[in-house]
């Protein structure tokens, strides 16, 4: 006995499956165009960059670059390694030694631990740019003061005090340390570090 619901040869049935098999397909198209739009712009519009170079525009030390650079570099191996500024030291290279401290647009940051594609665009300052005639008075107060034995972690040490002084004129015992807490010294001398921001704050204060 034929099926009545059958026409052509094709069952209700299985026009009817047929028909849900399409409607799914194509939701499951749309939902993955949709994927695919959102990893290209990224959240709310953001846009992604990479895995090719990106150039980026920044000032060092009062001196425009222009760098084609991998996104997956960082601030410290865009300074070190495409610019040459060595000063800003890699040791822990994972955001906890302070020694990469430079400033950025006015405030302390760790190179080692930013990207450069962030940096685009940005005012930046490393230990070379503090001498210009003389040292800076807070590298004059480290090397009167001692307050360096291997080095690694002076140039950071010092950008931090740099900046704190920048913000606190008048910094007290406890703001100095708090200023230069995200620093690490392995040779232990931070009573040298303490005295040499200090001294530097009162020559800055009297114009030296």
């Amino acid at each position: 006995m034929s099926d009545p619901q059958k026409k052509n040869g094709i069952s209700r049935r299985n026009f009817l499956k047929g028909m849900g098999t399409s409607v799914v397909g194509t939701a499951t198209l749309s939902s993955t165009h949709s994927v695919l739009a959102a990893a290209e712009t990224g959240p709310h519009g953001a846009r992604i960059v990479g895995p090719d170079r990106v150039t980026i525009t920044f000032d060092v030390n009062g001196h425009s670059h222009r760098l084609a650079i991998e996104p997956r570099e960082t601030l410290l191996d865009a300074l070190r390694d495409h610019l040459g500024y060595t000063g800003s030291k890699r040791v822990c290279d994972r955001g906890s030694c302070g020694a990469c401290t430079v400033i950025l647009n006015g405030r302390t940051v760790l190179a080692c631990s930013m990207l450069a594609i962030d940096a685009d665009g940005a005012k930046i300052e490393t230990v070379e740019g503090l001498a210009t005639d003389n040292l800076h008075p807070v590298q004059e107060a480290f090397v009167k003061h001692d307050a360096m034995q291997c080095g690694f972690c002076t140039p950071g040490f010092i950008m931090s005090g740099v900046m704190l002084l920048r913000k606190n004129q008048n910094p007290s015992s406890k703001d100095i340390r708090n200023g230069v807490s995200g620093n690490l010294c392995r040779c232990g001398t931070y009573p040298n570090v303490f005295s040499a921001i200090a001294e530097a704050s009162n020559k800055m204060k009297k114009g030296g």
